[in-house]
């Protein structure tokens, strides 16, 4: 056996070693990971391996990313469970990263391959990358969504508005009108409303829930529109909704004409093989 292979084999027996500790320890995490997804937070039945090491070492949960991480999970979960979700996800990538670098000394052990281990040890760096940056993802993704309703969201608003509709129940009846992620959050805010918060701060809240530059500034218009008074709010919300469809135009054809560059690489390759099969033959003539 090479001194490869023994430093290999220590080193995989001091990582399993420190797992086996660390899933004894973490057993008694269970129960906080009991109520998750199990779509959105696979294996969560060992999340108590990355806890238990994150315990061990006494991580903060307070670092400058885990700032920016909070903030994001206070959008996709609310306040209420941000320090949850905070210490689950960090629990997550710590345990699948954990858990893929015992593993690659498997595979090395199966092959006896140095480069099956270094791809194995490249997939848990990317595990801990991944499931750190899946937040601001799901964000983005959920904002895309919003976009998509959110024309015609402001274009029921000004109609309803301008037909004497006040605005807070204008709000409840396009809140009604759909289940989308624009919807909910729409009914997010009239059940605060329900719940005593004022028309101004629930709108307010929505904005900072939704972040999407374009729907602060409907936010922003329809607090302004409140304190003015709702005649100009009408007035107001249609020349909005005027602008978001001039602006959702513009988004569109930016989104054809990304696809259409898109579509320049496949072709690109295409010709480039289309022209090998033609070159090719022609010099083996030549050579002839």
């Amino acid at each position: 056996m090479s001194t490869l292979n023994i430093v290999i084999m220590t080193v995989g027996t001091v990582a399993l070693l420190l797992w086996l500790i660390f899933f004894i320890l973490g057993n008694k995490y269970d129960g906080m990971f009991d109520s998750l997804n199990e779509k959105d937070f696979p294996l969560k039945e060992i999340y108590g391996v990355g806890y238990a090491a994150l315990e061990t070492f006494r991580y903060s949960f307070n670092s400058k990313s885990d700032r920016k991480l909070k903030h994001e999970i206070e959008i996709l979960y609310g306040d209420k469970y941000a320090e949850y979700f905070l210490r689950v996800i960090h629990a997550q990538k710590v345990t699948l990263s954990m858990t893929l670098f015992v593993i690659s000394f498997v595979f090395y052990g199966l092959t006896n391959e140095i480069g099956v281990l270094l791809v194995m040890f490249m997939f848990s760096g990317l595990a801990f990358y991944y499931y750190g940056t899946l937040t601001h993802k799901k964000i983005l993704k959920r904002s895309d969504e919003m976009l998509r309703d959110f024309t015609e969201v402001v274009s029921k608003l000004a109609l309803l508005t301008n037909a004497g509709m006040i605005l807070r129940e204008a709000w409840e009846t396009v809140a009604k009108g759909g289940n989308t992620t624009f919807y909910q959050e729409m009914q997010r805010s009239v059940d605060q409303m329900k719940n005593g918060v004022t028309e101004i701060d629930a709108l307010y809240e929505f904005g900072v829930r939704c972040i999407i530059p374009e729907i602060k500034k409907l936010t922003s218009t329809l607090i302004q529109g409140l304190i003015k008074g709702n005649s100009e709010l009408a007035a107001i919300l249609q020349e909005q909704s005027k602008e978001v469809w001039d602006a959702k135009k513009q988004r569109v054809k930016r989104q054809g004409e990304k696809a259409a560059s898109k579509l320049l690489i496949p072709m690109s390759i295409m010709f480039l093989g289309i022209l090998i099969m033609i070159v090719v033959p022609i010099f083996a003539n030549i050579g002839a």
